[in-house]
């Protein structure tokens, strides 16, 4: 089954298409900015071959001066022996099909992953070898670590790709703080979407209860869906986290203003009596404070 973490890094170059460009900057390729995008149909499947494959992410990527190209992303969360055969089906069909250089963009979050997916890969005979697979692949130690909130603004969806590919490092909570910083500063109809991104993207990893805090704390106005997506993200998760959620939304759902310092109370709290006496609380307290009031 693929994964949230999984998708999200390819969505990310579904809402972003032109995210290419910096991703390309970063692993050192001089590739033309493109003048337009296109998101194409992902099935690669051979009529006469009932087996169905999928790219994750094509795009057609049209440039000033050179001619278009297809550009394939791939998330990649394990060493799978079959993958480069599948890529290299990939490129041949979409060469064949739409007639343009096709380019493979792999992404990954664990180091050894990276190392798997980018060695040249040669099909045919060792005495003859027939082609070789070399895809581009960008993982951990190849993007940027974003901790200033001020680079972070210059390009969120690069950002937020960043975060995800990082969610391992030791600077993670530095990162997510200066994306929280610089989603305060734009309207919610920007940063609900990148914030959805970065949950998912997240995954089980123990960044994604990192940065829910952040979230409800520092960015209490992002109220639309892939705001709420995170709140069900965190109910899943245990009992104690749901029912903190649920304290947070009874107070919303009447108008109460929440302050920062009582989101961060209630989603520290692991103790589920305690959630609970504060979850009765909030359905007649005239204040989100006085909640924590014993009567």
């Amino acid at each position: 089954m693929v994964g949230s973490s999984h998708e999200a890094m390819h969505r990310i170059f579904q809402d972003h298409p032109r995210l290419f460009s910096r991703v390309s900057d970063v692993l050192g390729i001089d590739f033309t900015p493109p003048t337009s995008v296109t998101i194409l149909p992902t099935d690669v499947t051979e009529a006469a071959h009932p087996l169905e494959r999928r790219a994750d992410i094509l795009l057609r990527l049209e440039t000033e001066h050179d001619e278009p190209l297809l550009l394939a992303v791939e998330a990649q969360g394990s060493k799978d022996p079959e993958k480069p055969a599948s890529w290299a089906h990939y490129v041949s069909y979409l060469l064949m099909k739409y007639r343009l250089q096709p380019m493979l963009l792999v992404l990954c979050q664990d180091p050894a992953i990276v190392a798997w997916a980018a060695r040249p890969v040669v099909f045919g005979h060792p005495q003859s070898p027939l082609l070789t697979l070399h895809p581009l692949v960008t993982g951990p130690r190849s993007m940027p670590v974003l901790t200033d909130p001020a680079e972070v603004r210059e390009d969120l969806a690069l950002a937020a790709l960043s975060a995800i590919t990082h969610a391992a490092n030791p600077a993670i909570e530095t990162m997510l703080k200066a994306m929280t910083a610089a989603l305060r500063d734009e309207p919610a109809a920007l940063a609900n979407p990148i914030v959805g991104l970065v949950a998912q993207g997240l995954g089980k990893n123990p960044a994604a209860d990192i940065w829910r805090q952040l979230v409800a704390v520092d960015l209490s106005f992002c109220k639309l869906p892939p705001s709420r997506e995170i709140r069900e993200e965190g109910r899943v998760e245990g009992q104690a986290q749901r029912a903190a959620w649920d304290v947070l939304e009874v107070l919303e759902v009447r108008g109460i203003d929440v302050p920062g310092a009582v989101r961060e109370r209630v989603i520290g709290c692991d103790d589920s009596e305690t959630l609970s006496r504060w979850l009765r609380r909030a359905v007649i307290a005239p204040t989100a404070e006085e909640i924590f009031t014993e009567r």
